[in-house]
């Protein structure tokens, strides 16, 4: 289901306001750091890669960690408590910003591998960074390609290495939150791995999609109950996607699930 097109959401004229303000911080101190960072971490991670890969992993949560406090972030995680030492999921989330991205990979603390576009893999420092840490890049405009890529990366799912997708395709543009397509719903009944849900609220407010326009703010991740995909299998996968997409929703605002 796709969100309803209304008005704004409330309080954005007043951050349009404060992101021109911001401008300044953005373009002159946070965007050359972005650079550096990316390259500098890139290069240890592909150093590190060659001893470890989840030693290499770390350095992507500090660049990450690094990139939130540069931008005056604090993020808050909740329901830890939800997840299970040792054990591996798939996670979905839904995604409103870049800084979703930052926000998770620099406060999560366990290993994981992000579902990626393709297209990334030719960012310079990012691309080879990623790459060297094991996460899974994916050709979305071939089907085909984009489910060879899923299948190989099977064997990386072991030890409590999670893998995690944003079932959107792509992040919302309002923040409210699109329809979820099904490739990491198969991957997950295909490994038969629980589905870990979590909700990402305040990153649009911090960074709107398609805009280079920065805000400091608070980010939450809400870390939900797993839910066992052996109880619907393949027979029921719109039922799952309908029940995962239903459980991310309800930390979000009425408008952020698109019914205002």
């Amino acid at each position: 289901m796709q969100p309803k097109v209304g008005k704004p959401e409330p309080g954005e004229q007043r951050r349009r306001i404060l992101r021109w303000l911001y401008l300044p911080w953005t373009w002159l101190v946070f965007i050359p750091y972005l650079a550096v960072s990316t390259i500098i971490f890139g290069t240890l991670a592909f150093l590190t890669s060659l001893v470890s890969k989840k030693l290499s992993f770390h350095c992507g949560t500090a660049w990450a960690w690094l990139l939130c406090r540069m931008n005056f972030n604090w993020v808050q995680v909740k329901g830890r408590q939800h997840v299970k030492k040792g054990q591996s999921y798939i996670i979905m989330s839904n995604h409103q910003s870049h800084f979703d991205i930052l926000a998770f990979y620099g406060h999560w603390g366990w290993q994981f591998r992000w579902v990626m576009k393709q297209e990334l893999r030719k960012v310079p420092g990012l691309g080879y960074g990623c790459a060297s840490v094991g996460h899974i890049f994916i050709d979305r405009s071939n089907r085909e390609k984009a489910i060879a890529s899923l299948r190989a990366a099977k064997p990386l799912l072991a030890g409590g290495i999670s893998v995690m997708f944003f079932p959107e395709g792509t992040r919302s543009r309002d923040g409210r939150m699109r329809a979820f397509k099904k490739g990491g719903f198969m991957m997950a009944l295909d490994l038969n791995l629980p589905i870990l849900p979590v909700t990402i609220r305040g990153s649009r407010h911090v960074l709107p999609g398609k805009k280079l326009k920065l805000l400091p703010g608070l980010i939450r991740i809400h870390i939900h109950e797993p839910i066992d995909v052996s109880t619907y299998g393949h027979e029921k996968r719109d039922e799952l996607i309908q029940d995962v997409r239903t459980v991310i929703a309800s930390k979000l605002s009425p408008w952020e699930r698109g019914e205002e």
